[in-house]
């Protein structure tokens, strides 16, 4: 019985671990990815109405990245992983924005940012577990 115990544990551990290794990736592509285009944007005459657009694709792709490192090692569970990684690099991610631009707003932006975030990250979930190993 406490053998059963102790590897439930270390499943969970593993488990937790590989979400906060995802979280983290993600959140450093994001900044990466910001970085760039905010480069970009300030060497080019790019229309305003374009930095949403690309601000999603940056946050998409860094969902992907986070959960496809995060799970790697991971062939269960990639839903439920993936919209853990997805729900909660999307709230660190608003944090550290939130914090470099110094204002806090809670409005239904956020809210649509969590939804995005969690739907995709269950996808790349599902996506990064199916994955045959070559």
């Amino acid at each position: 019985m406490k053998a059963k115990t102790l590897k439930s544990e270390k499943q969970n551990s593993s488990a937790a671990l590989a979400i906060a290794k995802g979280v983290g990736v993600g959140l450093c592509v994001s900044l990466v990815g910001i970085l760039l285009f905010a480069f970009i944007l300030r060497f080019s005459s790019i229309s305003d109405k374009v930095i949403a657009p690309v601000n999603e694709v940056i946050k998409g792709v860094s969902i992907f990245f986070g959960v496809f490192v995060g799970l790697k090692k991971h062939k269960k569970m990639g839903l439920l992983n993936g919209v853990l990684i997805g729900f909660l690099f999307t709230i660190v991610a608003f944090l550290v924005f939130s914090i470099l631009d110094g204002t806090f707003s809670f409005d239904r932006t956020l809210l649509n940012d969590i939804v995005f975030g969690s739907v995709i990250g269950a996808i790349c979930g599902i996506i990064c577990v199916n994955l045959k190993k070559s």
